[in-house]
C-alpha cells in the first residue's frame, strides 16, 4: 500500500499545497490501489484517465498558487450520482448502458472547488437494501473480516461500496446517499465516519431518486475533519431543487473545536431495544462516559413514537419508490425487453431490469397508494412521521444532541440474512429516526467486538445544526482512539 493513499484526506490537501507531492502522483496511487483490489468489487466503473486530466489540471492550480478548497483530492462517487459521460445505473440492470448528459449538482460542486473522479461505487439497486447484496453486479466486500475466518463480510448499504473503498484506502472519501441510514449503517460496519446532513441541506438534482421525502447526500471518510471538509463543498443552495434550503453553508471543519463543556447529551431511554448485544450497549455506555470526561452534561430523553418509525418508513419510502421508478419503462432510456405491445413491453423491461428488492418495494409502495388502502397506510405513515419529528422537538428543550448506537451488530456475512427481509430491515432501527424527522446525524467509530469488527456511535443533532455534530463528534473520535484497521487480504 502506497504511503499516498494511507494518508486522511486533510493530509493529502496540506501535502500538496505544500508540493511534498503533486496531485498527479496522488490519482497514480490511488489508481494502483484501486486496480489491485478489484476482489472487493466496490468500483463499478473506473476512470482513470478522466480522473489523471483532473489532476493534471489541479496541478496547474496548485503551481498557480490558486488552489480551491479540495484542489487534487481524489474521491469515489457512489453510483446513484449523475456523473456526465460516465456510465450511471444505480446497481440495476434496468439503467445499465445509460451515461447521463448532465452532472449533478453535489458531484459538480466538488468539481468546482478541485476534486478529482476516480470512478464510480457499487450500491444496493436504486439504493435499496442494507448490505450491498442487492446490486445487479454483485454484492461488494468488507474489507473487515472476523478474527481468525476468512469469510466474507457485507459492508453495510446501500452506500456499501464507498464504506468499503474508504475503509481498504482506495479512496480517502466519497459520497453516499442515506434514506434510512444508507450512508451510517456503512460507515459504522466498515470503520469509518458517515454523515447525513439536514435534509435540503445538499442538492438532490442528478441523484438517481429513491424516496424523495427522505433522500440526502453526504460524504464518506477515514475522519471526523475529513467528512466536514467534504460536506463544506457537497452542501449549498440549488435552484434545481425544489427541497434545497437556501441558507449558508458554515465552515464545518472550523466548528471542531474539542470543547463540549457545557453542551447537553440526551441519552433516549427508547433505543435500549430487547435483546441488544452487550458489545453495543458497552460501547455506547463508553460514550456517554467519554462525553461526560470531556465536560458535556448527559441528561435522560424520552422519544416515545421512536417504536413506530421502522414501520412507518417501510410505508413511506417503497411509496415514494414505487412512484419515482414508474419512469423506467423500456422507452427512453436503459433496458428494453420487446413485446407484443406497449404494455407487455414495459412488463417485461421492469421485470427483467429491476432485481426482487426492487420489485417487492415498487409492489409495497403500489399497494399502500391504491384506492381503498391510501389512507389506512401512507396518510396513517405521514402522522406517525409528524409525531416522531415532534418527539425531537421536545428533546431538543433539555440537549443539544442526542447519543445512540448506530447499527443493532457487526458487518454479518455475505448472504446469511439475505432471504429474510424483516431481518435486513431490522439493521435501519436507530438510523431511520433522522431521515424520517430531516435532522442530521453523523456516525463515529468507537470501538470492536470480541470477533475484532468495528463498531460505531451516532449523534443526531437539531436541524441545520452539523457544527454541533462534528464538534461532539470529534470529541468522541478523539477518545475512541480508533486505529483498529482490517488486514490486507484483498490485494
Amino acid at each position: 500500500m502506497s504511503q499516498l493513499t494511507d494518508m486522511t484526506l486533510a493530509q493529502m490537501r496540506d501535502g500538496l499545497r505544500a508540493k511534498t507531492f503533486s496531485a498527479h502522483d496522488l490519482a497514480e496511487a490511488h489508481l494502483t490501489e484501486m486496480e489491485a483490489s478489484r476482489i472487493l468489487n466496490a468500483f463499478l466503473v473506473e476512470t482513470g484517465d478522466k480522473a489523471l486530466a483532473m489532476a493534471r489540471e489541479s496541478d496547474k492550480h496548485l503551481e498557480a498558487g490558486t488552489a480551491r478548497p479540495l484542489e487534487g483530492i481524489p474521491l469515489g462517487i457512489k453510483d446513484l450520482f449523475c456523473v456526465k459521460d460516465v456510465p450511471t445505473t444505480a446497481g440495476s440492470h434496468i439503467l445499465e448502458g445509460f451515461s447521463p448528459p448532465y452532472e449533478s449538482t453535489v458531484t459538480q460542486n466538488l468539481w468546482h472547488d478541485g476534486a478529482v473522479c476516480l470512478g464510480k461505487l457499487n450500491m444496493d439497486e436504486f439504493a435499496m437494501g442494507s448490505s450491498n447484496e442487492t446490486s445487479y453486479f454483485g454484492p461488494v466486500k468488507n474489507p473487515w473480516r472476523r478474527a481468525g475466518s476468512n469469510q466474507d463480510l457485507v459492508p453495510g448499504g446501500s452506500s456499501g461500496g464507498s464504506a468499503a473503498a474508504v475503509a481498504a484506502k482506495l479512496v480517502p472519501g466519497a459520497t453516499g446517499t442515506d434514506t434510512g441510514g444508507s450512508i451510517r449503517q456503512p460507515a459504522a460496519v466498515t470503520g469509518i465516519v458517515g454523515v447525513k446532513p439536514t435534509y435540503g441541506r445538499c442538492s438532490r438534482w442528478g441523484v438517481v431518486a429513491f424516496a424523495s421525502s427522505l433522500d440526502q447526500a453526504g460524504p464518506l471518510a477515514r475522519t471526523v475533519q475529513d467528512c466536514a471538509i467534504m460536506l463544506k463543498s457537497m452542501a449549498g443552495h440549488d435552484p434545481k431543487d425544489s427541497t434545497s434550503l437556501k441558507v449558508d453553508v458554515p465552515d464545518f471543519e472550523a466548528a471542531m473545536t474539542g470543547d463540549v463543556k457545557g453542551l447537553r447529551i440526551g441519552v433516549p431511554k427508547e433505543y435500549r431495544v430487547d435483546n441488544m448485544p452487550e458489545e453495543i450497549d458497552a460501547l455506547w455506555q463508553q460514550g456517554i462516559e467519554w462525553l461526560k470526561a470531556a465536560g458535556a452534561e448527559i441528561v435522560d430523553v424520552t422519544l416515545p413514537h421512536t417504536k413506530y418509525a421502522l414501520p412507518a418508513y417501510y410505508i413511506v419510502a417503497p411509496a415514494e419508490a414505487s412512484s419515482n421508478l414508474a419512469r423506467y419503462d423500456g422507452v427512453r432510456y436503459g433496458l428494453r425487453e420487446a413485446g407484443t405491445d406497449i404494455t407487455e413491453l414495459y412488463e417485461n423491461s421492469r421485470a427483467a431490469g429491476f432485481g426482487h428488492e426492487v420489485q417487492r418495494r415498487v409492489m409495497i409502495g403500489t399497494y399502500v397508494l391504491s384506492a381503498g388502502y391510501y389512507d389506512a397506510y401512507y396518510l396513517q405513515a405521514q402522522k406517525v412521521r409528524t409525531l416522531i419529528k415532534r418527539d425531537f422537538d421536545e428533546a431538543w428543550a433539555t440537549c443539544d444532541a442526542i447519543l445512540t448506537p448506530t447499527t443493532p451488530g457487526p458487518a454479518f456475512a455475505i448472504g446469511e440474512k439475505a432471504d429474510d427481509p424483516l431481518e435486513m430491515y431490522l439493521n435501519d432501527i436507530f438510523t431511520v429516526t433522522a431521515n424520517m424527522s430531516g435532522l442530521p446525524a453523523i456516525s463515529i467509530p468507537g470501538g470492536v467486538t470480541k470477533d475484532g469488527l468495528p463498531l460505531g456511535l451516532q449523534l443526531i443533532g437539531k436541524a441545520l445544526d452539523e457544527e454541533t455534530l462534528f464538534r461532539v463528534g470529534g470529541v468522541i473520535e478523539e477518545a475512541a482512539q480508533f486505529t483498529a484497521q482490517p488486514d490486507v487480504w484483498w490485494r
